[in-house]
């Protein structure tokens, strides 16, 4: 079996495997809803779900409500939900066709088989990355892989903003309280190092090393729209 076909059959199994957890995780969610109908109607709007509306956004949450940390199974539901949303399809379709025009990993060859190769590893990429740094490491190390926004009370622009990039470093623990973002760093590392298994052409030192500070900063752009994409958002409505 090719390297390819190989990491092909065990994204399904893991994709399997995280749909069952969120499956099982969902009877969690159900009781605070049903006790508490009245309190759903200052929740965000469903389209605050969606940054720009495109861009998934499930694991935000709110610093200024009082900390609740979230179990095993709610942190591989949001993987789930970051790794099979409706954009995350056409992205990696857009990243496979750079890919293509670029000639990255030549032996994956060109036409449609080249395409569908690089199609699978890029998708593969956005499905490992997730299941690591938001559902399998943070919960060996207790660590909450959602992005806790300030809002426009937590102080000011700049001060959100450092809070934002800081973030790439810095997560809270499941008792509350703050450490080393091991899930951004470690996560993205075992990814960076499952896809040399499927990437034969940049297997190289400097090739993981690029791709992980790649992703890194990818996540640290991501955490500066989740803070800062409500205000847009208003200034968008005033305007229209």
């Amino acid at each position: 079996m090719a390297p390819v076909e190989r990491f092909l059959a065990g994204l399904s199994t893991l994709l399997l495997w995280t749909a069952l957890a969120a499956a099982q995780s969902t009877p969690e969610s159900t009781p605070p809803v049903q006790a508490a109908p009245e309190q759903s109607a200052p929740t965000q709007p469903a389209e605050d779900k969606r940054i720009f509306g495109v861009l998934p956004n499930n694991r935000i949450a709110d610093a200024s409500v009082p900390f609740q940390p979230i179990t095993a199974k709610r942190k591989f539901t949001i993987a789930y939900k970051d790794s099979t949303d409706l954009p995350v399809y056409p992205t990696a379709a857009l990243f496979a066709l750079i890919y293509q025009l670029e000639d990255q990993n030549p032996s994956f060859g060109q036409g449609m088989k080249g395409y569908a190769k690089r199609f699978a590893t890029a998708y593969g990429d956005q499905v490992v990355g997730n299941m690591m740094t938001e559902g399998i490491v943070p919960s060996l190390t207790h660590e909450d892989p959602r992005y806790f926004r300030l809002g426009s009370s937590g102080g000011s622009t700049k001060g959100r903003l450092w809070y934002a990039l800081t973030r790439t470093f810095v997560t809270r623990t499941d008792s509350g309280g703050s450490t080393f973002n091991i899930a951004e760093w470690g996560g993205n590392a075992a990814t960076v190092a499952i896809s040399q298994a499927y990437y034969p052409d940049t297997r190289t030192a400097g090739d993981a090393f690029q791709k992980l500070m790649v992703q890194c900063a990818t996540d640290t752009f991501s955490n500066v729209l989740k803070e800062f994409w409500p205000d847009v958002k208003k200034k968008l409505q005033r305007k229209k």
